[in-house]
C-alpha cells in the first residue's frame, strides 16, 4: 500500500507531478470541495504532506494528522509553519534552500534595472501607439544608469551574496548589513539600516528575516532620498507598505521593483497604479530550471523521512 501524502499546493512540473502520483496516494487538498470535512475523516491516514513556503501548515491542521512523517515545503519559507510544535513532535520540516538562490538574485538585478530604466513604462509607450504620436525624445523621462550605483543588501545570505556577484559585475560598489558582519565576503558591512539607505543609491532586501516587520519605513526610505531605489525579493512584510505609496507618490524615492508583499495576492491600489513601481507576483523562483530542482529535493525529503531516515533539509530535527 503507497503511503499517503497530504498535498497543499499545486507543483507545477508534470513529471514531479507523475513521480508522485506513482510512488504515493496523493490527495489534493486545493481540489477537495470540504476539506475540512475530508480532514476529519482522513487525516489519521496521513503519512506526509508538501505545502508551499507561503501557505505552510497550520497548528490546527497539523493536530489532525497525527501520523505524519514530514512535512515538506516546496520553498525556502518556514515561518508559516510552527516549527516549535513540529520540533516538539519530533517531525522533520524540510526546506528546498539553496535552489532559489540563482533564480531570485537574477530578478532582483532585473528589478532594479527595469525600475532603473523605466522598462515597464517604455513598454508601454511603444505598445500604446504613443511613441508614433510623441515621436519626441523628451516624451520619455530620462532613465537612471544601473553600472555603478551604490548597491546596500539587506541580509548577506545565499540570495544577498548572489545579488552582490551580480551587481560587483555592473561596476556597482557594496555595502550590507546583516544581524553580525561575516569574514567570508569582502563588501562593507553597515550595522544601522537607517546608515545602509543613505549610503547606497539601491537598497536590495534579501533578508529571511522571518520574525522582521515593517523595518523599511519612512526614516529608512528617506535615508535612500529622492534618486533611490527600493527592491523587494524577500518578504512583504519587510516593508511598511503605507510608508512606501506615500514615498512613491511624493517622490522622496525615485522608484521600486517588488516581487513580495504584505497581503498577497492583495497589492495596494497606489502601488498598481504607480509608474515608478515594478511589479511581479511573487516569482522570483518561476523557472523550470529552478522549480524542478525544489521538487526534486521536496521528492527526496519525502523519500528519506518515509524510509525512517533523518531528512537531509531538516530544520526541526
Amino acid at each position: 500500500m503507497k503511503p499517503s501524502v497530504l498535498q497543499l499546493n499545486p507543483i507545477l512540473i508534470p513529471a514531479i507531478n507523475d513521480k508522485l502520483a506513482s510512488l504515493y496516494t496523493v490527495h489534493k487538498h486545493f481540489e477537495i470541495a470540504d476539506p475540512e470535512a475530508w480532514l476529519r475523516e482522513h487525516g489519521a491516514s496521513i503519512d506526509a504532506v508538501i505545502t508551499g513556503g507561503h501557505t505552510g501548515i497550520s497548528r490546527g491542521m497539523l493536530e489532525q494528522l497525527p501520523g505524519i512523517k514530514v512535512v515538506a515545503v516546496n520553498g525556502v519559507g518556514t515561518d508559516a509553519v510552527d516549527l516549535a510544535y513540529c520540533r516538539g513532535r519530533g517531525v522533520p520540516v524540510t526546506a528546498t534552500l539553496g535552489a532559489l538562490t540563482e533564480d531570485v538574485a537574477d530578478l532582483a538585478i532585473g528589478l532594479l534595472i527595469a525600475a532603473c530604466r523605466n522598462l515597464c513604462a517604455g513598454d508601454r509607450f511603444v505598445r500604446d501607439g504613443e511613441w508614433e504620436l510623441r515621436p519626441q525624445p523628451s516624451a520619455i523621462p530620462l532613465a537612471r544608469r544601473f553600472s555603478g550605483m551604490r548597491v546596500g543588501i539587506v541580509g548577506m545570505g545565499r540570495v544577498g551574496r548572489a545579488v552582490a556577484v551580480r551587481a560587483a559585475a555592473f561596476g556597482c560598489p557594496i555595502s550590507y548589513t546583516d544581524l553580525q558582519q561575516m569574514n567570508d565576503v569582502p563588501h562593507r558591512f553597515v550595522a544601522d539600516l537607517v546608515e545602509l539607505a543613505r549610503e547606497s543609491d539601491a537598497l536590495v532586501l534579501c533578508a529571511a528575516a522571518d520574525k522582521a516587520e515593517g523595518i523599511v519605513n519612512a526614516a529608512v526610505l528617506d535615508a535612500l532620498g529622492p534618486r533611490g531605489f527600493l527592491v523587494n525579493v524577500a518578504r512583504g512584510r519587510l516593508v511598511n507598505e503605507a510608508d512606501l505609496t506615500d514615498a512613491l507618490a511624493a517622490g522622496r524615492i525615485a522608484g521600486a521593483g517588488l516581487d513580495v508583499f504584505v497581503d498577497e495576492p492583495r497589492v495596494p491600489p497606489a502601488l498598481r497604479q504607480s509608474d515608478s513601481v515594478t511589479l511581479q507576483a511573487h516569482r522570483a523562483s518561476a523557472t523550470w530550471e529552478t522549480r524542478t530542482a525544489m521538487a526534486e529535493m521536496v521528492l527526496d525529503s519525502l523519500a528519506q523521512a518515509l524510509a525512517g531516515e533523518r531528512p537531509s533539509m531538516s530544520l526541526t530535527t
